[in-house]
């Protein structure tokens, strides 16, 4: 008997908005604060960092439905929809009851999800008349994304990326660069914040953190710029729900429906992205679904970090956000998961995680990679080492299935491929990569930074 694969969309049925999860949520997320007024932040407070129409987005609790422009769907239609996979092969591999399928976003242009949201804060930028973006990204694979998204629509792109991953996966700097983007090592010398931390301290490798306050001063100190972000903020995790909505309709066509739905977790964007549209069945139908996200066990905001109003970046640029967080100062250990190693969560995440609407695991490197090794050799594709969190949880539920007899349908999503990231596997081949374990003590002294604002 022949066993279906793979499951495809025809471009008919791709999404045509997306999908605003503060619409449905009983609890909405606290509002951000302003660092000065100590007010709620409006829309207009955030138009001198902000594409116009993203600030608008972020904010909006009232609307479920949020139209896709034309012109970002006709970008979306050279990629989109992408597969469905069931791991028949992992399953075997597992000897699992559980059937187990992927969203493997690892097919896009840049091979990772990211793109999802760059093209069309690229484009609200252009519609604005605005001509230069700028933004941090920790792996590349945000990087990368805008790098390729503002090319075309004809802006010119800077990016911060966190220096330690720079010097780990050198390509992906070469790819932003074949875009035309101008890249810097973050912290760096051309910025207040970046000399700021390295006077501190001089052998800083970099975080998310620090990479997002240069990229904010760059943004707010020349003329016609925008900053541009990755994951994190809401209306990021909103142009992400293309993926879930996909995944809905080819749930259907596998005639199964997940149990359980799994995202690897930096500040949420993948994450919620597939989760949050099958999320809203558990909100407004009651439908048993469990959501987990898999983070690193070196940097473990939403398992051991603590809820309050905190700084997005490491200077105190940005608004401050009601989310789970080690500290704005938090510097995170040099694991390989360059996109996970930030210190809190997305304001939604964090809200969905107080409700008790969705659950959170934290994962030591040498698993992440074991399991990401499984995976290659049994479904055939290399993950990135942020992806091997997802698919390492996954591994977890299935064994749990395989003690208890159940025959659960695990969903998780496959947020990007690890062919730029070798030089990872290559040391955890040769035994190089260790585990970072977070002292209870380590992470009372950053959340010692949080202002005292929740």
């Amino acid at each position: 008997m022949t066993r279906q694969k793979r499951f495809l969309l025809d471009e008919s049925q791709l999404p045509i908005q997306w999908y605003n999860i503060q619409a449905d949520m009983v609890n909405k997320p606290m509002p951000p604060i302003h660092p000065a007024t100590h007010q709620p932040l409006k829309a207009e407070d955030l138009f001198p960092i902000f594409a116009e129409e993203c600030c608008r987005q972020e904010l909006d609790q009232q609307h479920r439905w949020i139209d896709i422009p034309e012109a970002v769907q006709e970008k979306y239609r050279a990629y989109r929809a992408t597969p469905l996979v069931r791991a028949y092969d992992l399953e075997k591999a597992i000897d699992t009851p559980a059937h187990i399928y992927f969203k493997n976003e690892s097919v896009n242009p840049l091979g990772s999800h990211k793109v999802n949201s760059a093209l069309p804060q690229c484009y609200y930028c252009k519609e604005q008349g605005v001509t230069n973006v700028t933004t941090e990204t920790g792996a590349g694979q945000w990087g990368a994304a805008l790098a390729y998204a503002a090319r075309v629509f004809g802006l010119e792109c800077a990016v911060y990326q966190v220096k330690l991953t720079m010097q780990q996966k050198p390509y992906r700097s070469s790819i932003m660069r074949t875009f035309g983007a101008s890249v810097e090592g973050s912290p760096s010398m051309s910025t207040r914040a970046g000399k700021d931390i390295l006077t501190k301290d001089p052998t800083h490798s970099g975080s998310l953190g620090t990479a997002i306050s240069e990229a904010i001063e760059l943004a707010t100190t020349t003329p016609n710029c925008k900053y541009t972000l990755g994951s994190v903020l809401s209306h990021v995790t909103l142009h992400q729900t293309v993926i879930g909505l996909e995944a809905e309709k080819q749930m259907l066509m596998a005639g199964e429906q997940p149990d359980i739905v799994i995202g690897c977790f930096g500040g949420g964007s993948n994450f919620g992205g597939l989760a949050f549209p099958f999320m809203r069945h558990k909100i407004l139908d009651g439908q048993q679904i469990d959501f987990v996200a898999a983070e690193p066990a070196s940097c473990p905001k939403l398992t051991r970090g603590k809820f309050g109003y905190d700084f997005g970046d490491a200077s105190g640029y940005t608004p401050l956000l009601p989310m789970f967080t080690l500290g704005h100062d938090f510097k995170p250990a040099n694991i390989h998961a360059g996109g996970l190693r930030y210190h809190g969560a997305g304001v939604i995440v964090s809200q969905l995680l107080k409700d008790g609407l969705m659950r959170a695991v934290d994962i030591p490197q040498l698993e992440t990679f074991e399991s990401g090794m499984l995976f290659a050799r049994t479904e055939g594709i290399i993950p990135a080492p942020e992806s091997c969190h997802a698919i390492a949880a996954t591994i977890r539920e299935a064994k749990r299935c395989r003690q208890t007899g159940e025959q659960k349908v695990i969903l998780f999503n496959l947020s990007g491929h690890g062919l730029i990231d070798m030089p990872s596997y290559e040391s955890f081949i040769n035994g190089d990569l260790r585990n970072y374990d977070i002292t209870d003590a380590e992470i009372e002294q950053s959340l010692s930074t949080v202002p005292q604002l929740a």
